[in-house]
C-alpha cells in the first residue's frame, strides 16, 4: 500500500496538531506515495535500527522519538543520527515518528503505562486548552436532523465519553435572494421567513476543514450561515500525563517492587516513602517532571515518570512519592501501541518489533 495510507491512519489516532511546539513528529524521511510492504517498529532510530530494517526488507521505520529533532544545515555523516538518516535515504527506507502527539492522546503512551500497572478511571492529568471550537449553524427545520447527523459523523459533538452532543433552538430566520440567487425556499427578490433550528456543537480544531466541508455539502441552502468560536475550555481527551486508581490500596514497598519488575528497571530512584498505602497514581512516559505540581494538585499518592533533576525531588515536599523509572523504561511499551493501531486497520500488513535495545543508559 502507499505510505500515505499508513500515515493518514496513524494521524487519525494521534493528530500532528497535538504534538508539543518543540517536537518533530510526522513523516521525516520518504515519499508519501512510495509503496510500503513491511514496517519495523522502534523506540529510536539508530544506524543499527536502519540496518535491521534492511535485513527484513522493511520500507518503513515507525519510531517514537524523531530521528531529526532540530533543523540541520548539513548532512555529512559526522554524527550518529546523520549516519542513520543517510543510510535510510540510500536504501529507500521511510522514517515516521509519533512522539508527543502519541504522548498526549488517550490510548497513547500514558494509557499503555496505566494499563500495565492496572489503573482504572483514568483521565488526563494536565488537559490542553485552546484546542476546541464551537460551531453554530442555522438549518431549515425539516433538514436539521440530516445536517446534524452528518457533522456528527465528521467528528463534531464529542464531549469526554459522550458523542452526538448538541444544543438546539427553534426560531425564525429571514433572507432575501438577489437577482443571481437560486433560493432553496422562497422567491428571489422577496424577503422570506423560514422556521429554522439553531444547532450548537463542539469539535477539536484539527477537524475544522472536515466538519465545515461536511456541513456545506449537507446543508440545503445556497449560502450557509454558520459561526466558529474558539474556546478556552480544557480538552479532557488530550494533554500531558495520566491519572488513575488501583482497584485496592497497595503497600508502598510491594508497589515499588512490582513496578521494578514490570518495567525491568535495574534501579528505581524515589523520594522518601510516605508510610501509607498507595492507590491514586499519576504517570507520564518520558520526561514528565514538569507535571509534578499537577500530580500534587490532583491528590496523587505517587507520580511515576523519568528524568527528574536533583532539586525537583525536593519539590515533592513529602506530599507525594516521586518514582523515576528511566526514560527508555517508561516508554518501552510504545511499540505495542504502534502494533495494535496498524494491525487493527491493516491486518495483512507486515509489522515487526525491533529486537535492538536502543537505551543509551547502562547500569552497573
Amino acid at each position: 500500500m502507499k505510505l500515505r495510507e499508513i500515515t493518514h491512519y496513524l494521524e487519525s489516532f494521534a493528530p500532528l496538531s497535538f504534538q508539543e511546539s518543540y517536537d518533530n513528529s510526522g513523516l521525516i524521511i520518504g515519499d508519501a506515495d512510495m509503496m510500503v510492504k513491511r514496517a519495523l517498529l522502534a523506540l529510536d532510530v539508530t544506524e543499527a535500527i536502519v540496518e535491521e530494517a534492511m535485513e527484513i526488507d522493511a520500507q518503513l521505520i515507525i519510531s517514537h522519538h524523531p530521528v531529526i529533532f532540530f533543523g540541520i544545515k548539513s548532512l555529512t555523516g559526522k554524527t550518529s543520527f546523520e549516519r542513520a538518516v543517510i543510510k535510510a535515504i540510500k536504501n529507500d527506507i521511510a522514517i515516521y515518528a509519533m512522539h508527543t502527539n502519541l504522548d498526549n492522546v488517550m490510548g497513547g503512551v500514558n494509557s499503555k503505562i496505566a494499563e500495565k500497572i492496572g489503573l482504572n478511571n483514568t483521565r488526563i492529568l494536565s488537559p490542553v486548552k485552546n484546542q476546541l471550537t464551537k460551531l453554530v449553524i442555522f438549518v431549515p427545520h425539516d433538514n436539521a436532523s440530516g445536517v446534524r447527523e452528518t457533522i456528527f459523523n465528521a467528528g463534531a459533538g464529542v464531549i469526554g465519553k459522550y458523542d452526538m452532543c448538541s444544543f438546539n433552538i427553534t426560531g425564525e430566520g429571514s433572507f432575501r435572494g438577489g437577482d443571481d440567487s437560486s433560493p432553496y425556499v422562497g422567491k428571489k427578490g422577496v424577503i422570506h421567513f423560514e422556521q429554522e433550528v439553531r444547532i450548537e456543537t463542539i469539535f477539536p480544531k484539527y477537524l475544522e476543514k472536515k466538519i465545515v466541508k461536511a456541513l456545506l455539502d449537507s446543508h440545503p441552502y445556497e449560502e450557509v450561515a454558520y459561526d466558529l468560536y474558539p474556546l478556552d475550555n480544557a480538552y479532557g481527551n488530550v494533554g500531558s500525563g495520566l491519572l488513575g486508581e488501583l482497584n485496592e490500596p497497595e503497600e508502598e514497598r510491594m508497589f515499588l517492587g512490582r513496578i521494578k519488575e514490570l518495567f525491568s528497571v535495574p534501579v528505581i530512584k524515589h523520594t522518601t516513602l510516605p508510610g501509607k498505602p498507595l492507590q491514586k497514581i499519576a504517570v507520564c512516559g518520558g520526561s514528565g517532571s514538569h507535571l509534578l505540581p499537577d500530580a500534587i494538585r490532583a491528590g496523587a499518592d505517587v507520580f511515576i515518570s523519568a528524568d527528574f533533576k536533583y532539586h525537583q525531588y525536593f519539590d515533592a515536599d513529602n506530599q507525594i512519592l516521586v518514582v523515576d523509572i528511566g526514560h527508555f523504561e517508561s516508554e518501552q511499551f510504545t511499540l505495542e501501541i504502534f502494533y495494535d493501531i496498524l494491525t487493527k486497520k491493516f491486518p495483512k500488513f507486515a509489522v515487526h518489533f525491533s529486537g535492538i535495545n536502543t537505551n543509551p543508559i547502562n547500569y552497573l
